[in-house]
């Protein structure tokens, strides 16, 4: 009987213990509730703490920065044009017992959160034309290679996406004082055309990628007519040159034969007679074949040699 007393009383005594110490970290501070209301001052110092076993509660919250991300929302512009605009922000907590008492955890502060950033970037983004949302600076517009001999002008502006992100994060940090958090940054994180705008865009796209690559088909179709030109000439050129030095090698050969002939013919009688034998057996290769007939008289000297035959 005294051994299950002592086991109950050490029971109670562990549980007693394990209620009354707690652990804070380097990365958390802590508020002690009694009874669901906050007591004593937050804790922000790392290290062995305690507190009343049973009646009183610890609630962790972060020292880091934390991450809140809105969902993409589809918002109207100065000039009536509708963007997709996709934001997320970063933020700490400054007063832990504020916090708890004003929002009590973190899923109750992005819900506040949500509201606060999500109506700011939609007064901001309503107060600008779409030209300012999309833009950060102004700056002189550097053509392409296909656009060099183009005039390529870009509306000037008056502020711009970082001047807006400002504007949200400035007016976002007001409307979180009272609740013990700090909100350190508001970033755009993607913002595009609604699908309308988008096919009004890629068409003008479209047209301008048309109308380059026509001036470029135009550009070549000329270079190639003067390529082919210029071949062409020098086609004739070579053509010509080469007639004419072939004409000129021809009439040297002939000039030669001749003169050979005609030394060979001055030289020897008898290869004169052999020489006109051999050109009359030639003509008549040329001017008899079998399905012609030829009338002369038996004077002609084309004849003469068959005369002689007989």
């Amino acid at each position: 009987m005294n051994r299950m007393l002592w086991l109950v009383v050490g029971i109670l005594v562990l549980l007693a213990l394990s209620g009354t110490f707690y652990v804070v970290r380097e990365y958390e501070q802590v508020i002690i509730t009694q009874f669901g209301k906050p007591v004593g001052k937050p804790v922000n110092t790392a290290g062995l703490k305690t507190k009343l076993p049973f009646i009183q509660k610890v609630h962790r919250f972060e020292k880091r920065f934390l991450e809140w991300d809105g969902d993409p929302n589809q918002l109207p512009t100065k000039d009536k044009r509708f963007i997709w605009v996709d934001t997320y922000a970063r933020w700490h907590i400054t007063d832990p017992l504020l916090f708890f008492q004003r929002l009590r955890d973190e899923r109750g502060a992005k819900t506040r959160l949500d509201d606060i950033l999500d109506g700011e970037t939609r007064n901001a983004i309503a107060k600008y034309d779409v030209m300012e949302v999309v833009r950060s600076i102004n700056r002189e517009a550097q053509p392409t290679e296909s656009e060099a001999d183009d005039e390529v002008l870009l509306e000037a502006i008056q502020s711009g996406r970082g001047d807006i992100r400002r504007e949200v994060l400035q007016h976002a940090q007001a409307r979180t004082t009272d609740l013990g958090i700090e909100i350190l940054d508001v970033q755009f994180k993607r913002i595009n055309y609604v699908e309308d705008v988008q096919q009004k865009v890629y068409e003008r796209m479209v047209a301008e990628r048309k109308r380059i690559a026509d001036r470029f088909r135009s550009e070549g179709e000329g270079e190639a007519s003067r390529i082919n030109g210029e071949r062409e000439r020098e086609l004739q050129r070579i053509q010509s040159g080469a007639y004419k030095q072939a004409q000129e090698i021809k009439g040297r050969a002939d000039a030669l034969a001749t003169r050979i002939y005609a030394d060979a013919y001055d030289r020897n009688p008898e290869a004169r007679e052999f020489y006109a034998f051999l050109k009359t057996m030639e003509s008549y290769e040329v001017a008899i074949d079998p399905g012609s007939r030829l009338i002369l008289s038996t004077d002609a000297d084309f004849y003469k040699y068959l005369k002689q035959s007989r």
